[in-house]
């Protein structure tokens, strides 16, 4: 096989890794992920992406070290500055990748993980399935529902006490708890049989 091509398929694989990486850690939804610039992320401690929601709500999510680590990789292969102010993630041909991309890609990896994975089975696995994962993860850990609601940039979530202002300092505790590295907490399943968080995972 030819040697460029072989090395622009590896390179694809690793912008993918950080895609999809930095999708689970923030649970954001597909167009704040394609809409991320350089400038917005803080790949220093504290590590930080500032994320712009409906309306253009702007909220700042932090990061796994294993995510800035990835994300300070893709700058180097892509010879990207950090105040660069153009959309991150970008095709082969150095455009943007849109929503439809993104789709394209998580329907890709769904289809390779099956050989592994079987249980995913004929299940249906599109962007805002990593956001919803997001979330369960979040409550396996034991992260508190206001906490995740902000988190994702959920604002009207009935269980959301309108008077609760969740800071950064709070998601970085939350972000300790979720990490990928970090035992789950067998007592936080009981959300499972909450019919008000099993409707509040469906509205998300």
């Amino acid at each position: 096989m030819d040697p460029v091509a072989d090395g622009r398929i590896a390179a694809d694989g690793r912008r993918d890794y950080t895609l999809l990486l930095a999708l689970f850690n923030t649970g954001a939804r597909v167009q704040e992920i394609v809409d991320v610039r350089p400038c917005d992320l803080q790949l220093t401690r504290p590590f930080q992406v500032r994320l712009f929601g409906k309306g253009r709500k702007e909220r700042l999510c932090p990061l796994w070290p294993q995510t800035a680590k990835a994300l300070r990789s893709h700058f180097a292969e892509t010879h990207t500055e950090p105040g660069d102010t153009d959309p991150l993630f970008r095709n082969r041909r150095g455009q943007p990748l849109t929503r439809f991309g993104v789709r394209y890609l998580v329907h890709k990896y769904a289809r390779l993980a099956r050989r592994d994975a079987p249980t995913i089975g004929a299940k249906r696995v599109h962007p805002h399935t990593m956001r919803h994962t997001t979330a369960v993860h979040l409550l396996q850990s034991g992260v508190d529902l206001v906490t995740i609601s902000h988190w994702l940039g959920h604002a009207s979530v009935e269980t959301t006490n309108r008077y609760t202002e969740v800071d950064l300092e709070m998601k970085r505790a939350a972000l300790a708890k979720a990490s990928p590295l970090s035992e789950l907490d067998p007592s936080a399943t009981n959300w499972r049989s909450d019919a008000s968080i099993l409707d509040w995972l469906e509205d998300l």
